[in-house]
């Protein structure tokens, strides 16, 4: 197994009055193999971009552990820390921000090169220009500041830094979301393409599960902070067991005007992570809600690799 993590929480302190706290993630546990990809869908503030925040320790979990090719990465110190880097990087969704707009793209795809590595000058640029092919940009733009790309080009520098290193896990934080239709399925298909040739591992964060279906073989739900089902994509997408994946799933437009479909709709209003139910934590929106989703609802398994937190299941 290649990432193991384990009832990790991330909780944030309120600055106001009466204090409390807001439970951005609340008792996660998910594994990746290597060369695998996971997809974490559910809808924006759910948790899934601190997780993957908390999983490379850019955010310092509250609570839990993970484990990456067996080291626990909680305990590491700064020096060690920086050199586990090596094997897990990430890609962030807002391609413009994550970019210096003072270097060119050369010296941000080199600059881990540098910091990590014991590479020639020759050496490095070498690797870099490699890189460049793999993911598609020119060596022409690679003289440029990103201010001078597109968005696709963009996001395919973001990449680029990213597996220059050679990593063993790649958290791709909704890396399409700001792309139009064109430009997503080309970088989707770059990305499949990647992790097949240099056997890289993915965690696919996203809210949109027609798009996680091309990358990932299993996926993970979650919804305020937890994950409420997991399982093979296919199996989810064609017969989704939890009420908030079927609404998830429902809501998936499809291309084709004369085919009847239902939507399963949830009702009332999404409650604050400040403020969490008690028992599920969908309960107040739930249509299928009874008595005993007031009680703990656990992440159980029904059938081999199929877990579902849900009473009524």
């Amino acid at each position: 197994m290649l990432l193991e993590v384990d009832r990790l929480s991330k909780h944030f302190p309120l600055k106001q009055p009466g204090g409390g706290v807001l439970r951005a993630v609340d008792g996660v546990s998910l594994a990746i193999d290597e060369h695998e990809t996971l997809g974490l869908i559910g809808e924006s503030g759910c948790g899934k971009s601190t997780l993957g925040r908390c999983i490379l320790r850019v955010l310092e979990p509250t609570d839990g552990t993970v484990r990456l090719a067996g080291v626990d990465v909680g305990k590491l110190d700064p020096a060690a820390l920086r050199a586990t880097r090596r094997d897990m990087q990430m890609v962030f969704q807002d391609s413009t921000a994550s970019l210096n707009p003072r270097l060119t793209v050369r010296r941000m795809v080199e600059e881990p090169l540098l910091l990590h590595g014991s590479l020639t000058r020759a050496e490095r640029r070498d690797r870099a220009d490699s890189t460049f092919e793999q993911v598609g940009l020119g060596r022409d733009l690679a003289e440029r500041y990103p201010h001078e790309l597109s968005g696709g080009q963009r996001q395919r520098a973001n990449i680029a830094r990213a597996i220059v290193m050679r990593p063993k896990l790649v958290v791709l934080d909704e890396p399409t979301s700001a792309l139009d239709v064109s430009l997503r399925s080309r970088v989707i298909l770059l990305l499949e393409e990647l992790r097949a040739k240099l056997g890289l591992a993915y965690l696919f964060i996203s809210h949109d599960i027609a798009t996680v279906k091309y990358l990932a073989k299993r996926i993970a739900v979650m919804y305020l902070g937890a994950i409420v089902e997991a399982g093979g994509a296919a199996e989810i997408i064609r017969e989704p067991l939890h009420p908030y994946t079927r609404a998830l799933v429902s809501a998936v437009p499809v291309p084709d005007p004369d085919r009847a479909r239902s939507r399963f709709v949830l009702g009332g209003d999404l409650p604050s992570a400040t403020a969490l139910p008690e028992g599920c934590r969908l309960r107040g929106r739930c249509p299928m809600a009874g008595a005993v989703c007031a009680q703990p609802v656990p992440l159980r398994q029904l059938a081999p690799g199929r877990f579902v937190a849900c009473h009524m299941v």
